[in-house]
């Protein structure tokens, strides 16, 4: 089953989604790398199988094996760091922002694909995950990187809409 196929599957209250996700499919304004590993790492941070499965196998003929092991790794420290960074942002007590974080968070400095990628993946988990600290951060990397805002928004509106797939799926399932 596709992508596409997967969310016609959503009832009628969710057509807007079912109809975002065709659209994100069909956007060109990233290249093929960004879109598919966007796709895959944020069907990861919803962390509802069902929906890593089936975006496992549509972009399973689109993703280099490296850039498909960036975008799961994306979602698996960030799923880590977004918990940590927003404690930190959060916390009445701002000695926790001076304090090492002491966790190993290696593939980010080494991801094994382009830098701006893998920053475009981690932004859009960390949207998904509701971690403004990590939002700005790697914002201001893909801004510094030459990113456009509109490649910066379709990254999130790609985490959103897949947010929203798993939510409605999971819930009539």
């Amino acid at each position: 089953m596709s992508l596409k196929d997967f969310a016609g599957t959503l009832p009628d209250f969710a057509k807007d989604i079912r109809l975002n996700v065709g659209s994100l499919l069909n956007e060109a304004h990233l290249p093929d790398q960004q879109k598919f590993g966007l796709f895959l790492c944020c069907a990861h941070a919803t962390g509802y199988k069902p929906l890593v499965d089936v975006t496992e196998a549509e972009v399973a003929s689109k993703l280099s094996p490296e850039a498909a092991n960036a975008a799961r790794a994306a979602a698996a420290v960030m799923a880590m760091n977004n918990v940590y960074y927003r404690f930190t942002h959060l916390a009445g007590n701002a000695e926790y922002q001076t304090m090492p974080a002491k966790l190993r968070m290696n593939v980010i400095g080494q991801p094994g694909i382009e830098k701006v990628d893998f920053e475009l993946f981690s932004l859009a988990v960390s949207a998904i995950n509701g971690c403004g600290m990590c939002i700005d951060s790697h914002e201001q990397i893909l801004k510094k990187a030459g990113a456009t805002a509109e490649a910066i928004q379709t990254a999130v509106r790609i985490g959103a809409v897949m947010k929203a797939v798993a939510t409605v799926h999971s819930a009539i399932n």
